[in-house]
């Protein structure tokens, strides 16, 4: 190696040193939910049988203390009387919706109280899936 090219690769070995160092320390991982109750809630919109799928909505939804979209101390709150089991929700009292067919698609993956929570049901369309599940699937 000549001289020229020795001072140029130490150069570049500095330059990389001084860019790591700058660019702070190593953050950890985000610490994902695999304590207390949570909720993976998704919402399609579409057909999701037939592949014909819209707008997706996602949200973790945990509950110690309430947080992940702006019904969330509800949600928690209903899910709290059926035990985390999202079948067992009381229906929205009063609820009328058109019979329009527009599909949702509703899913939760997590936990509740230690126990693996796993849902899925499509819907006639947004007004029902609200009506059957209150504020737990109102993502947006």
């Amino acid at each position: 190696m000549t001289r020229l090219s020795t001072t140029t690769a130490a150069r570049g070995a500095l330059l990389a040193v001084a860019a790591l160092l700058a660019a702070g320390p190593a953050q950890a991982a985000p610490h994902t939910a695999d304590t207390g109750d949570y909720l993976y809630l998704t919402v399609t919109r579409g057909d999701a049988t037939s592949g014909d799928t819209g707008s997706t909505h996602n949200a973790l939804l945990r509950c110690d203390p309430p947080q992940g979209y702006a019904r969330a101390a509800e949600a928690c709150a209903e899910l709290g009387t059926v035990g985390g089991d999202i079948a067992r929700l009381a229906p929205v009292k009063g609820a009328v919706c058109p019979m329009v067919y527009a599909p949702v698609t509703a899913q939760a993956r997590g936990q509740w109280n230690g126990r693996p929570i796993e849902y899925r049901e499509t819907y006639a369309n947004a007004c029902v899936l609200a009506a059957r599940t209150g504020p737990v699937f109102t993502l947006d």
